[in-house]
C-alpha cells in the first residue's frame, strides 16, 4: 500500500488504563489472610470458631451493606436486583451469626435444624431473583420457553448428577423412619437443590446479562459461583460430617462474601466525558470462545446427565427412578430447544435473505456511489452507480487506492478530516462528511461529497457528484462580489480587497492608493439619449479602466457613475516619487476615460473627476475610501475633469461644514433666524415699488451669518446630505415664505400697500413634502390681497419638467401671484422660461450688474437683455446695484427698477416702516450720495460696496 493511503485510514491508538487497583490488591490480601488462618487452623480451636462463624457474618454485613448503598445510586431498572443481593448477604451474614451464637457463645453444637438453616435456605431465592432483574428479558415467547429450557437442561443434569452422587444417600434416609432423618434429609436435599437452581441461573444469565455496569455484575456473578461452589463442597458427602468452622472451606465463603461487597464500588463505571469508555463500549469485541459457550450449552448438560446415569451403571447400582426421570425431561427439553432453534434459524435465515436483496437493490439502483474502502485504504466494493457518476466501471475501481483518486491539492485535507473522524467516539459522531475532487475516467476531476461511516477499521463511504452545485454556488459567490452591467468588483469586494492589502503582508506599505473615479457629464447622457446608452458607455468606461490599471491592482464599479481603483505599493519609501507615479496613473485613467465614446451611432464625451488616498500609517479601509472620496469631490468642485490628491484640510472643511449645518438646523427649532427686508425702488422717480423678503441667522454664539453663507451650507445638505438636511432646508424656505406673508399682511393693515418678494427656487415650489395649495392657503388665511406677493423664481435645475412648473406657476398668477425671473442672465434655461412661463418681472443677475460700469462687453449684454424685456413688456429689477454710476447706467439702459445697498441695505420692521412712511429715495443723476443707507443693526448710513446679499460680518 502507499503511504497516502496507509496515512488516510490510520487509526489514532486510543489511550486506555486499569482503575481499582488498589482495591483488588486490598481484597486479594485480606481474602488469601483468611485462607492462610484458615489452613492453619487459626492457632487455637476458640479463634477458628470465632472466625469461621463471626468472620463469615461480619463479611456477609459487609457485603450487605455494600448493596444497599450502591443500590440507591443506579437507576431504576438495577436498583431491585442490588437490594436482593444485599437481602440475599444479610440472610447469609444472619445464618452465621447463629452458628456463632451457638458454637461460641454457649459453647455447643447447632442443633438440627436450627434458624441457621432458614437464614441458610434464604441466601438463594433472592440471589437468583437479583440475577433475573439484570439478565436481559426476553422480547418474544419463543426466547422466554428457551430460557425456561436453558435453565431446566443447567438444572436437570446438575440434579443428575448430585443425586447419583449423594442425594439419593439422603433420600434413602429419610425413608428408613429413623428419628429426625426426616428433617435431616430435607435440609441435606434443600442445600444443594437450591444450591443447583443458583448454579443454573448463575450459567444461564451470565450469557444473557444487560450491558449496563457490565463490570460490576460480572462481579458479581462471580461471588456468587464461588458462594455456590463452597456450598456444594459442604454438602458432599466427603466433607459435611468432618465439616468444623474455621476450616479452608470457609475461607471460600469469605471471599465471596468480599468480593461482593467488592463489585459495585472496584468495577471501573465511565465517568461523563471519559471518552475512552465509549470508546471501548462502542468497539466490537472478538470473542469467539466465549461466544460459542451458549450454543454448546445445552450439549454440556446433556454431557452432564450422561455422567450421571453412567455412574450409577458403572458402580453396579440400580438406575434410580429420579436419575432416569430427570434424564429423559433433559433430552426431551434438548430436543424441543433444539427444534425451536430451528425454526428460529430458517426464520433468520429468510430474513437475511430478504434484507440482503432489499439492501442490494437499493445499493444498485441508488445514483450515489456507495464504497467500501479497507482498513489498508484499499476499495474492496464499489456500487455500480461508479459508471455513471465518476465514468469508470466498479470493477475497474475494486482494487485501487482510495488516496491515489483524490486530487493531491485536497489529499493533505481528507487525511486529516479521516484521523479526527477515526479518532472521535463513536456515540458523538457516528459519521462525517467530507468534500474533494475525484479523478474520472475521462481525466477530469469531479467535486465530490460523500458520507463517511466506520465499517470493521475501514470506511463506508456515500458519494455523489456535486460539480454542478459548486460551480453554482462560484457563480453565485461572483454575482454577490461583482457588478452585474460592468462585471467588475462591487463596493464590497473592493472594501475587503482594500482591507487585504491594508492588514496583509502589505500592512507596512504606505505607497498602496485608491482612486475615486466619477464620470462628469454622465447623467447629461442619461437625460438626452438614454439609460440604455448610458449603460453602454458604463459598460466600456469600466472595460478602458480595466484595461489601463496594472494586473495586481483592482478596478471596482462602486455604484451609478462612479468607480474606484486599488494601486498597490511598491514598498518605496519615497512618498514624493510614490505620490508623482500614482499622479500619473490617474492621469493616464482620467485621459482614456475622457476619450470619445461610440455609443448608440453617436460619439458622446464625457469627463472624470479622480480623487487620490493614500494609506497612511494607522488608517482603517473606511477613513481610507472616505479621503478618496472627498477628494473626488474637491476635483468636481475644482472645475471637474481633474485628479485631486487628498490632504487633512479636506476632512477639516468637511467637518466644519457638517458643525455648520448641524447649528442650522438647532437654529430652526431655536427660533434664531430673523426676517429683514429691502427695498426695491423705481429707478425713475426713486419711489419703493416693492420690498424682497431675506433672512438673516444670528447664532447664539453671536455670529451673524448672511444669506450667502448659511444658504451655501443649507444647499451642499440638500444636494450631498439628503434625508433630514433637505427636509431642514424646506423647512428654511417654509419659515421665510410664512413670515414674509405675515409681516406683508401687518404692514397692509397698517397702510403700507407695498408687496413683498420671497426668492423660492423651481424644485421647492414643486417639492412633494410641500402641500399643493400651501401658498393660496397662506395668502387667504392672512388676507394678503392680489398682487401683494411676487415670488422670485431662482435659476432652473434642468431635471424640473416644465411642463408641471408651468401648469403651477400659472395656477398661483391667476391668483394674483406676481412671478419674477431671478438671475437674468447667467442661466442657460432663462430663454425657456421666457418662452413657456408667466413671468412678469426680469431680474437681473447681480453679476450683470457688477462689471456694467467696467466692462463695455458686460454694458452691450445688460442692454440687450434690458431691450428684450422692454420689448416683452416686462419690468426689470437689477440686482446688487450698489454705486450711483450703476443707477446712472441701468436706467440710460432702459432698467425700470433698481435694489441694492445705492439706496439702502436690508432692514428690519421698524425701520423699513419708517422708509415707507418717507416712501422715495433719492435717485442719483450724477454722482450724488443715496438718501439712505442702512443695515440691520442700525448707525450711519454709508454705502457698502459690494452684494446687496450679504452683511459685513466680524471674522469667525
Amino acid at each position: 500500500m502507499s503511504a497516502p493511503g496507509a496515512a488516510l485510514l490510520t487509526r489514532p491508538p486510543v489511550a486506555g488504563g486499569g482503575k481499582g487497583l488498589a482495591g483488588q490488591l486490598l481484597l486479594a490480601v485480606v481474602s488469601g489472610g483468611y485462607a492462610v488462618g484458615a489452613a492453619l487452623g487459626w492457632g487455637s480451636e476458640k479463634l477458628a470458631n470465632f472466625m469461621g462463624d463471626f468472620g463469615l457474618s461480619a463479611a456477609g454485613l459487609l457485603a450487605a451493606v455494600s448493596c444497599y448503598h450502591y443500590a440507591r445510586t443506579v437507576d431504576r431498572r438495577e436498583r431491585p436486583a442490588w437490594l436482593m443481593f444485599a437481602f440475599s448477604s444479610f440472610m447469609g451474614a444472619l445464618g452465621n451469626a447463629v452458628w456463632g451464637w451457638y458454637e461460641v457463645l454457649l459453647g455447643q453444637n447447632v442443633p438440627e435444624p436450627s434458624l441457621a438453616d432458614f437464614a441458610f435456605l434464604c441466601f438463594a431465592p433472592p440471589a437468583i431473583v437479583g440475577l433475573l432483574v439484570l439478565a436481559k428479558r426476553p422480547v418474544t415467547r419463543a426466547g422466554w420457553v428457551c430460557l425456561g429450557l436453558d435453565s431446566w437442561l443447567i438444572g436437570g443434569s446438575l440434579l443428575t448428577l448430585s443425586w447419583s452422587l449423594a442425594l439419593a444417600n439422603a433420600a434413602r434416609t429419610a425413608q428408613s423412619g429413623a428419628p429426625g432423618s426426616v428433617p435431616r434429609a430435607a435440609l441435606s436435599l434443600a442445600y444443594p437443590l437450591l444450591d443447583i437452581a443458583l448454579v443454573s441461573m448463575v450459567l444461564v444469565l451470565h450469557f444473557r446479562r444487560s450491558a449496563n455496569n457490565r463490570s460490576a455484575v460480572n462481579t458479581a456473578i462471580a461471588a456468587l459461583a464461588l458462594t455456590v461452589l463452597s456450598d456444594a463442597l459442604f454438602t458432599s458427602p466427603l466433607l459435611n460430617t468432618t465439616y468444623r468452622s474455621g476450616e479452608i472451606l470457609d475461607a471460600g465463603w469469605f471471599a465471596g462474601s468480599l468480593l461482593l461487597a467488592y463489585a459495585p464500588w472496584g468495577a471501573h463505571r465511565p465517568e461523563p466525558g471519559d471518552r475512552s469508555a465509549h470508546q471501548r463500549a462502542a468497539r466490537p469485541h472478538s470473542r469467539p470462545i466465549t461466544g460459542s459457550l451458549p450454543a454448546l450449552t445445552p450439549y454440556l448438560a446433556a454431557a452432564v446427565c450422561t455422567l450421571g446415569i453412567l455412574y450409577n451403571v458403572v458402580d453396579g447400582r440400580k438406575v434410580d427412578r429420579m436419575v432416569v426421570f430427570t434424564g429423559c425431561t433433559v433430552v426431551l427439553a434438548l430436543v424441543i430447544r433444539q427444534g425451536i432453534m430451528l425454526l428460529d434459524n430458517i426464520a433468520l435465515t429468510q430474513e437475511l435473505a430478504q434484507k440482503e436483496n432489499h439492501f442490494r437493490s437499493l445499493v444498485q439502483g441508488s445514483s450515489d456511489v456507495i464504497m467500501i474502502a479497507a482498513p489498508t485504504g484499499t476499495l474492496r466494493y464499489v456500487s455500480p452507480a461508479a459508471a455513471g457518476v465518476y465514468g469508470r466501471e466498479a470493477e475497474e475501481l475494486v482494487g485501487s487506492e482510495l488516496a491515489t483518486l483524490i486530487h493531491p491539492d485536497d489529499l493533505g485535507r481528507v487525511v486529516h478530516e479521516v484521523r479526527r473522524f477515526l479518532a472521535a467516539p463513536p456515540t458523538e459522531e457516528p459519521t462525517t462528511r467530507i468534500e474533494c475532487r475525484f479523478k474520472s475516467g475521462g481525466g477530469e476531476w469531479l467535486n465530490v461529497e460523500s458520507t463517511v461511516n466506520r465499517h470493521q477499521g475501514g470506511l463506508i463511504l456515500n458519494s455523489r457528484d456535486v460539480t454542478e452545485r459548486v460551480r453554482l454556488q462560484a457563480q453565485l459567490q461572483h454575482s454577490a462580489e461583482h457588478d452585474p452591467l460592468t462585471d467588475l468588483p462591487n463596493r464590497a469586494l473592493f472594501t475587503r480587497r482594500v482591507r487585504q492589502a491594508l492588514t496583509g503582508r502589505r500592512a507596512g506599505d504606505h505607497s498602496t492608493a485608491v482612486l475615486f473615479i466619477d464620470l462628469d457629464g454622465f447623467k447629461a447622457v442619461n437625460d438626452t439619449i438614454g439609460h440604455q446608452a448610458g449603460d453602454e458607455l458604463l459598460v466600456e468606461a469600466a472595460r478602458r479602466l480595466q484595461d489601463a490599471v496594472r494586473a495586481g491592482d483592482t478596478a471596482a464599479r462602486l455604484g451609478g457613475d462612479e468607480f474606484a481603483a486599488l494601486i498597490l505599493g511598491d514598498g518605496s519609501r519615497d512618498r514624493s516619487a510614490r505620490e508623482y507615479q500614482v499622479h500619473e496613473i490617474a492621469e493616464r485613467l482620467r485621459t482614456t476615460l475622457s476619450q470619445p465614446y461610440r455609443i448608440a451611432g453617436s460619439e458622446v464625451r464625457v469627463a472624470a473627476s479622480i480623487g487620490v488616498a493614500f494609506a497612511d500609517p494607522g488608517i482603517t479601509p473606511s477613513d481610507l475610501m472616505r479621503n478618496a472620496d472627498l477628494a473626488m469631490y474637491r476635483a468636481k468642485a475644482g472645475g471637474k475633469d481633474r485628479v485631486e490628491l487628498y490632504a487633512p484640510q479636506m476632512q477639516a472643511e468637511v467637518v466644519r461644514k457638517a458643525e455648520l449645518a448641524g447649528r442650522l438646523r438647532t437654529a430652526l427649532h431655536e427660533g434664531e433666524f430673523a426676517l429683514l427686508h429691502q427695498p426695491v425702488v423705481s429707478l425713475a422717480t426713486g419711489e419703493v415699488t416693492a420690498v424682497a423678503a431675506q433672512a438673516r441667522w444670528r447664532s447664539t454664539q453671536g455670529i451673524l451669518f448672511t444669506p450667502a453663507e448659511f444658504l451655501r451650507v443649507a444647499e451642499h445638505s440638500e444636494g450631498a446630505a439628503g434625508g433630514s438636511d433637505a427636509s431642514r432646508t424646506a423647512e428654511l424656505g417654509r419659515w421665510l415664505l410664512e413670515e414674509a406673508v405675515e409681516q406683508a399682511a401687518e404692514r397692509q393693515k397698517a397702510g403700507h400697500d407695498v408687496p413683498v418678494a420671497v426668492r423660492m427656487t423651481a424644485q421647492r415650489l414643486l417639492d412633494r413634502s410641500m402641500p399643493r395649495g400651501s401658498v393660496e392657503a397662506l395668502l387667504s388665511r392672512h388676507g394678503l390681497p392680489s398682487g401683494a406677493l411676487v415670488l422670485e423664481l431662482a435659476a432652473s435645475d434642468p431635471r424640473v419638467p416644465f411642463d408641471e412648473l408651468e401648469r403651477r406657476l400659472a395656477a398661483l398668477h391667476r391668483l394674483g401671484v406676481r412671478i419674477a425671473l431671478d438671475g437674468f442672465g447667467s442661466g442657460y434655461a432663462a430663454i425657456s422660461a421666457l418662452r413657456r412661463l408667466p413671468v412678469d418681472l426680469l431680474k437681473l443677475d447681480r453679476g450683470l450688474v457688477e462689471g456694467v460700469v467696467e466692462s463695455a462687453r458686460l454694458h452691450k449684454i445688460t442692454a440687450g437683455l434690458l431691450r428684450i424685456a422692454n420689448d416683452l413688456g416686462m419690468q426689470s429689477v437689477a440686482d446688487g446695484v450698489d454705486l450711483p454710476e450703476q443707477v446712472m447706467a441701468l436706467r440710460a439702459m432702459g432698467c425700470t427698477h433698481g435694489q441694492g445697498a445705492a439706496f439702502s441695505g436690508p432692514l428690519d420692521e421698524y425701520r423699513l416702516r419708517r422708509a415707507l412712511v418717507r416712501g422715495t429715495f433719492a435717485v442719483p443723476g450724477g454722482t450724488a450720495q443715496p438718501a439712505l443707507a442702512g443695515g440691520a443693526s442700525g448707525g450711519s448710513m454709508v454705502i457698502h460696496r459690494g452684494s446687496n446679499n450679504e452683511t459685513p460680518v466680524p471674522p469667525a
